[in-house]
């Protein structure tokens, strides 16, 4: 076997249209585009396009409710990140730990709604927080270290109808 009788075997490399080479090809004149106009261009994507027409997907009406301008958000504190911070003497375990006194000793950078602590970490000093949530498993740990949790009820104002009569 020689490089010149090499070859492909039968079928393996299909040839391409060649479009454009006259009416006899059956591929000429338009190139299998059809007639005029912005769909025989390249380069064209018109996907619910009306030719300037507000679109159908435009003219329906908004449905639905989205919650995220109602949700709430917690800054987290871990009971590890809490028992570091008694540690490094930067709170007082004796004294009550509220969410202001967490800010001063920049543990946390701002309250946001609140303060929520969370598991993670092991809690061994006796604390008595003021905060505003705690899951089961945080109060838990805090009370079998000694400590207790005081939960903040923050109450906030009814939101009142603009259109009253």
């Amino acid at each position: 076997m020689k490089l010149n009788e090499l070859k492909n075997n039968d079928g393996a490399k299909k040839a391409r249209i060649r479009v454009g080479r006259g009416i006899g090809s059956g591929k000429g004149k338009t190139s299998g585009s059809g007639q005029k106009g912005q769909k025989s261009r390249s380069g064209v994507a018109i996907n619910g396009y009306e030719g300037g027409q507000m679109p159908l997907h435009m003219r329906m009406p908004k449905s639905g409710f989205n919650n995220k301008k109602f949700c709430v958000h917690y800054v987290e504190l871990t009971t590890g990140k809490l028992q570091a911070a008694i540690d490094a003497k930067k709170i007082d375990s004796k004294k009550t730990i509220d969410e202001d006194t967490l800010v001063a000793a920049k543990i946390i950078s701002r309250k946001k709604a609140g303060v929520k602590l969370l598991t993670k970490g092991e809690l061994k000093a006796k604390v008595e927080l003021k905060i505003s949530k705690a899951t089961k498993t945080a109060r838990a740990a805090v009370e079998k270290a000694g400590g207790k949790i005081e939960i903040i009820e923050k109450t906030v104002a009814p939101v009142e109808n603009k259109k009253k009569k």
